[in-house]
């Protein structure tokens, strides 16, 4: 009995030794599962974070609604740029008139169209018109080397028709390959680079908008200093009263030429051909003038009516046989 007793006693005894050691381990199994409860609870919550960075509650459509389409990104903005901001005063009598330029023969008259580029079906049109019309082509648009060699096969005169910055920026932007007059000297003379040598052919430049741009004069010693190396003339848009184009032109002794009218400022057939009218007096009296129109339908179909008219009272030239050196 006495060994039985005591073999007992040392059952007891280890199991509540074994009670005290389970009771002392427990919080430690608990803190264990506690973390693992936390960890699983953190991977949840970063699981449904980026759920929501990735699937946004605003792109789930609900039912009978449309999913909405995630934008297409585009290495080239090809939208079509506005035509131009014509003067106020347009309809008046023409301004900055040209000196007096009279030579034998028939009064000379360059008509330019700009804005081409975008549309070759309308190039082709101005094209079949069998006239000495000059094409001045937007760089970096996306039919501009099709127009460009359209132009050189049919004997057309080609022309960059340089983006500037017009007062209305950035309300009202050019389009690519604009030139600001917050550029650096290295930033403002590498993109004139880069859209001269995005096109072949081409003779002279004018400039598109450009009413702020052509006022600063010494942005306009840089255009010209750069064209007067490629040997390429300028024709001065005036886009504004204020342009100093032509001292700049002077000054650096570059052909030049300006704009006397603008053909199609309310594309009208009346409209138009009042300014045809206004061209032709202006290029009698002063033996030349520059007409600056754009490829509208209807620009081109009173230009095919007129044309009879127009080639019985002037000569088309190219705008490279109206441009001269200021002064000489």
């Amino acid at each position: 009995m006495t060994k039985k007793k005591t073999a007992k006693k040392k059952n007891n005894r280890r199991a509540s030794q074994k009670s005290k050691k389970t009771d002392y381990n427990l919080p430690a199994n608990l803190l264990k599962a506690l973390a693992g409860l936390l960890i699983l609870l953190l991977l949840v919550v970063f699981t449904a974070f980026l759920a929501h960075q990735l699937f946004p509650l605003s792109g789930i459509s609900k039912p009978g609604q449309t999913a909405p389409q995630k934008p297409v990104t585009r290495q080239h903005d090809f939208t079509k740029p506005a035509f131009e901001i014509f003067p106020k005063d347009e309809s008046s009598p023409a301004y900055g008139i040209p000196e007096a330029a009279m030579r034998e023969g028939m009064p000379m008259v360059a008509i330019i169209i700009d804005d081409l580029g975008y549309d070759s079906r309308i190039a082709r049109k101005f094209v079949q018109l069998d006239a000495k019309i000059t094409f001045s082509i937007l760089p970096l648009s996306p039919q501009q080397k099709k127009i460009a060699e359209l132009a050189n096969q049919n004997g057309m005169e080609v022309m960059l028709h340089l983006p500037m910055e017009p007062f209305e920026y950035p309300e009202v932007n050019p389009g690519p390959g604009v030139l600001l007059v917050s550029m650096s000297p290295d930033t403002l003379l590498g993109q004139l680079k880069k859209n001269l040598d995005s096109m072949s052919f081409i003779k002279g430049v004018n400039n598109h908008m450009g009413s702020k741009m052509t006022t600063v004069s010494s942005t306009m010693y840089q255009i010209f200093s750069v064209l007067k190396k490629r040997d390429l003339f300028f024709v001065d848009s005036r886009t504004t009263k204020e342009s100093l184009c032509k001292p700049s032109a002077r000054l650096l002794k570059i052909h030049f030429g300006e704009r006397d009218v603008f053909l199609d400022h309310i594309v009208e057939p009346d409209s138009i051909r009042k300014q045809i009218k206004r061209l032709l007096r202006i290029a009698v009296r002063q033996g030349e003038a520059i007409g600056i129109a754009h490829p509208h339908q209807k620009t081109y179909k009173v230009l095919k009516e007129e044309l009879p008219k127009i080639k019985a009272s002037v000569r088309l030239v190219p705008a490279s046989s109206i441009v001269r050196i200021v002064g000489l």
